[in-house]
């Protein structure tokens, strides 16, 4: 099942579909934006799943606790870039702190 990108790649791009996605619902119900935005909201969402069954991982859950930390940059990311918005200090150091979990957790033993 395995994918040419490498794990890393594959969690950022599910995790820029997810937000991406959820941006278009949180854009109509919360921004009062035309419900068209959830069309590609919800084809992001598709990508985003589909994505994340391609990261190599034995086990759903292990991907998803890993793709965790990834999300959480990726957001701060989305935060600044798109919405304008500076991350602060404690959310870059609660992303460190998030990042060490998802490499710890990528590092383990398997089986």
């Amino acid at each position: 099942m395995g994918s040419a990108l490498p794990t890393l790649a594959l969690f950022a791009l599910a995790a820029l579909a997810e937000i991406a996605g959820c941006f278009a619902f949180w854009a109509w119900a919360r921004m009062e934006k035309s419900a068209l935005w959830l069309l590609p909201g919800l084809g992001c969402l598709v990508l985003f799943a589909w994505v994340l069954t391609r990261a190599e991982s034995d086990f759903a859950g292990r991907a998803y606790a890993a793709y965790g930390g990834i999300y959480i940059l990726c957001s701060l990311v989305w935060l600044w870039a798109v919405e304008g918005q500076v991350p602060g200090l404690r959310d870059l150091a609660g992303t460190a702190l998030c990042l060490c979990g998802a490499a710890l957790i990528l590092s383990g033993a398997r089986g």
